[in-house]
């Protein structure tokens, strides 16, 4: 398989993605064009266009005549994107109710395989993988999309996990219960799977 060439600003943007993802920086801290561009060695249109990119997908937030900065989720956010979520999720889990999710078991293997000292931020990817597969098993696009629209607020929430799930596996096996819950069934089991699941941890 041939790897595709990353671009400076694509490698920029991974990097600070990375950063922001493992909760290197954190909620309020400001991204000055000049100071990244000083630390990573390019220039500021490549620093202008990797921000652009990580405030497009959510990541980060820009304001007229402020640095783009990493935004804060609060408790509260937190609660309201739960509420909304939880709608998505029973939905999916009731399509999938009774189904193996190979997609899903795929990502909880990655998830569990990452070594100890992988950045968090790989952790929040797999995680996002586990749920977004499930989404995708149950094949409405319309689900995908909304879905979607909450992706950039949940990765910035899961930052918070690290905190909450101190060891690692004592998150794989909350997911890998809730698959099982999922793929046993009924439809009403599954969903309230789903709802438990989604209680926030804090």
């Amino acid at each position: 398989m041939k790897l595709r060439p990353v671009s400076t600003v694509q490698a920029l943007a991974d990097a600070l993605r990375t950063r922001v993802l493992s909760g290197d920086l954190a909620p309020g801290t400001p991204l000055p064009e000049q100071e990244i561009s000083d630390t990573y060695g390019v220039a500021r249109p490549t620093v202008r266009e990797a921000l652009a990119v990580l405030v497009h997908e959510g990541l980060l937030r820009r304001e007229r005549n402020r640095s783009a900065y990493v935004p804060e989720i609060t408790t509260s956010d937190l609660a309201d994107l739960m509420y909304v979520r939880a709608p998505l999720e029973e939905l999916m889990a009731e399509a999938l109710a009774g189904y193996r999710v190979p997609d899903a078991e795929a990502a909880l293997n990655r998830l569990e395989a990452l070594p100890p000292e992988e950045p968090w931020a790989e952790v929040v990817a797999e995680h996002m993988a586990f749920h977004q597969a499930l989404i995708v098993a149950v094949g409405s696009p319309r689900l995908e999309r909304l879905y979607a629209s909450l992706a950039a607020e949940t990765r910035l929430g899961l930052v918070r996990l690290r905190e909450v799930y101190r060891e690692r596996a004592e998150l794989v096996a909350e997911h890998r219960d809730l698959l099982a819950a999922i793929e046993r069934g009924p439809a009403e089991a599954a969903r309230r799977a789903v709802r438990e699941h989604l209680e926030w941890r804090s």
